[in-house]
């Protein structure tokens, strides 16, 4: 299925692990390109575009773990740098929530800004999205897993930014992605829709849920559903995917057919659940609905909720 209008799904960049134990060659490269991330926000022109810096930037002065995340194509390697140690401007302007539409700019960098990933990555080109989410996705990683999980000493980074070794027990650790299924579960002419409690004021989207260890795909949707809403599922299908990383998770969009419309909420889940029919999710996503924001364009929820509403 053409996934073109899913943020971070592009799959066109060319990772290159047979490059990553030469990662410390390559940052030498005349041809080097570095992302630098402030707090996992991405810098961005003010005109629009991820943007990167050479070597000898400034900002690289502050540079904290490295990661080698592939070539461009161009063929030039590019790097992903937390430069959270740096001083901004404006750091006061820090939100928090789901979105943070605040923006940081460095003293070395006046035409550019840190922006939050997921308010500017359907501004960004399919392989700049791509470059951004698999930098954000291992640099999270890595903040969260600076020690062995079997001996808790610390590790070190190893292959590129791509694995983690443990110098006291020779364990290896490498990047990981949290499987998550998000579900278009219809009825008839409807759509379930729910709320998270954290949700910005009138935000609804797809049911989603983490994948269980040992749990099939289909499994684990028929059981999301079941555990939000109390809604029984028969028929699930898979449709496409998204990396997320938001810290570090895999999108499988799936459909599934209820077999009832009652809707029980689990109150420790969801703070409210609804059908939609199709003409009023259709002025949903219009952006004319009284009371419910359109799901955010570049997401995977986005993308099934347009093709149902073309039927395809």
């Amino acid at each position: 299925m053409n996934t073109e209008s899913v943020a971070f799904a592009a799959g066109i960049l060319k990772r290159r692990d047979d490059l990553r134990a030469q990662a410390d060659t390559l940052k030498a490269a005349d041809n080097a390109r570095f992302l630098p991330l402030w707090n996992f926000k991405v810098l961005i022109h003010d005109d629009g575009g991820l943007a990167t810096v050479p070597a000898a930037h400034p900002l690289l002065t502050q540079a904290g773990t490295t990661v080698f995340v592939g070539l461009d194509d161009t063929d030039a390697p590019v790097f992903a740098v937390d430069v959270s140690q740096a001083q901004m401007l404006d750091v006061d302007l820090v939100q928090d929530g789901i979105f943070d539409p605040s923006a940081q700019r460095h003293a070395s960098t006046p035409d550019m800004t840190f922006r939050d990933l997921k308010l500017v990555m359907t501004e960004l080109t399919p392989l700049d999205a791509e470059i951004a989410a698999t930098a954000r996705a291992v640099l999270g990683w890595h903040k969260s897993h600076m020690f062995c999980a079997a001996c808790g000493k610390p590790s070190e980074i190893a292959q590129g930014g791509w694995q983690r070794t443990c110098g006291a027990c020779n364990t290896s650790h490498f990047p990981r992605t949290d499987p998550v299924v998000i579900m278009l579960i219809t009825h008839g002419n409807a759509i379930l829709l729910g709320r998270s409690p954290h949700f910005p004021e009138g935000m609804y989207s797809l049911l989603a849920g983490f994948v269980e260890p040992g749990e099939p795909i289909e499994a684990a949707v028929r059981r999301e559903v079941m555990e939000e809403a109390g809604i029984p599922v028969g028929d699930v299908s898979y449709i496409t995917s998204q990396p997320w990383p938001f810290p570090m998770t895999l999108m499988i969009g799936c459909s599934g057919t209820a077999q009832s419309r009652e809707i029980v909420v689990d109150k420790a889940e969801l703070e409210d659940a609804l059908w939609l029919s199709r003409e009023d999710c259709a002025s949903v996503m219009a952006g004319t609905h009284p009371s419910i924001l359109p799901v955010r364009a570049g997401t995977i929820a986005h993308f099934l909720i347009t093709k149902w509403l073309a039927d395809r």
